[in-house]
């Protein structure tokens, strides 16, 4: 596995890791050449997610709401992060959280990883991929408004 590219423009969220520091570490999370983008292989990528970001301090399976079973991948200060290898159905839900921890006033960026198209279509079918993530926050720019910066690896 590897880092495609960022997507750093929806309402700079770029800056907003930048600024505490955090954008070169979460890009490297993604640079993990022992991983191979194969089908069925996120598990592996999960694992080892999840391990960068326990290594980091990050709570991981947060509660948006404790009278609710929904939670966000991991959070940490005023930054969620969300992984998402699933399917496509699935990636506008996550924008929704996220999206309602920022307007709670407990986040103030967040980020998303996922597949690029190509690697979506080796991992498995439907599955969520960066280029549309991208492609419907342009859309839906006056709507999601929490500053979301998209990992894409590969």
């Amino acid at each position: 596995m590897k880092l495609a590219y960022t997507y750093d423009d929806h309402h700079n969220a770029g800056s907003v890791w930048e600024n505490r520091d955090l954008k070169d570490w979460l890009t490297d999370v993604f640079e993990a050449p022992a991983i191979k983008i194969e089908p069925r292989c996120t598990s592996a990528i999960r694992e080892h997610v999840e391990l960068e970001f326990l290594n980091e301090g990050w709570g991981l399976n947060v509660k948006l709401d404790p009278d609710f079973g929904l939670k966000v991948f991991s959070l940490k200060d005023d930054l969620a992060f969300q992984l998402q290898t699933g399917n496509m159905s699935r990636a506008p839900y996550d924008l929704l959280k996220l999206q309602y921890l920022f307007q709670a006033g407990k986040i103030e960026g967040a980020a998303i990883a996922l597949p690029t198209q190509e690697a979506g279509r080796i991992i498995g079918d439907n599955i969520a991929h960066a280029e549309r993530v991208c492609r419907e926050l342009k859309l839906f720019d006056r709507v999601v408004t929490v500053p979301i910066l998209i990992v894409a690896f590969e």
